[in-house]
């Protein structure tokens, strides 16, 4: 497990999908939760990295577990 701040960010490639931007990685929810889906959305949230391969090759797989929005 691991805990992130950044913003989350709609990505308008491969069909487009959102993802989390932080200061030092991007991240790739493998499911983002419908309250989440607003773009420049500040959020901290605890993390699991998944070891998998995605169609959109864009930032590090992860499972959010939980999370706070500002």
């Amino acid at each position: 497990m691991k805990r992130i701040t950044g913003k989350i960010v709609y990505i308008d490639l491969e069909g487009g999908f959102w993802g989390i931007q932080t200061d030092t990685e991007n991240y790739f929810p493998l499911h983002m939760h419908e309250q989440l889906k607003e773009d420049e959305r500040l959020i901290s949230c605890s993390i699991q990295e998944v070891d998998v391969m995605t169609a959109q090759n864009w930032g590090i797989a992860c499972r959010i577990l939980t999370f706070t929005t500002r």
